[in-house]
């Protein structure tokens, strides 16, 4: 089922995945898709809100490819920007956390698709103007 929300603010996105947050389980994996600038690390800042922590433990793990995170579950966080084949992913040992029991949150998931589990939850940031965000859940 596709539901959407709309954010009209930073705050409001973070509110939004705190209560996503909520519907998770161990071994979810989340697809997290939306332009350079939409807001989804604001996405994961909210959603380790409600797993628990503060949230500042977040940033983009643009460099490292994946950033751990504890709190309910282990959570990791990867960010697939800079891959240029998914087989890069496979080398960093990606297959563990995709099936493991924690939580994975891929920011940029096309770019590792092939390696993705059927069942992956997908939301997508859309950006509608300097302020709004529409945030879709499929």
């Amino acid at each position: 089922m596709i539901s959407k929300e709309v954010s009209k603010s930073p705050k409001e996105t973070r509110d939004i995945a705190r209560r996503f947050a909520g519907e998770v389980k161990a071994g979810d994996v989340i697809c997290l898709s939306g332009e350079l600038g939409a807001g989804k690390t604001h996405f994961v800042q909210g959603f380790m809100q409600g797993m628990g922590t503060s949230g500042e433990e977040v940033t983009s793990p643009t460099f490292t490819i994946i950033n751990e995170y504890s709190g309910k579950f282990p959570v990791y966080h990867f960010d697939c920007y800079r891959l240029k084949q998914y087989e890069e992913a496979l080398e960093i040992g990606a297959e563990e956390y995709l099936f493991g029991s924690g939580i994975c949150i891929i920011e940029w998931p096309e770019k590792i698709e092939p390696i993705l589990p059927d069942s992956c939850k997908r939301i997508e940031i859309s950006v509608t103007d300097s302020e709004t965000r529409e945030i879709t859940f499929f």
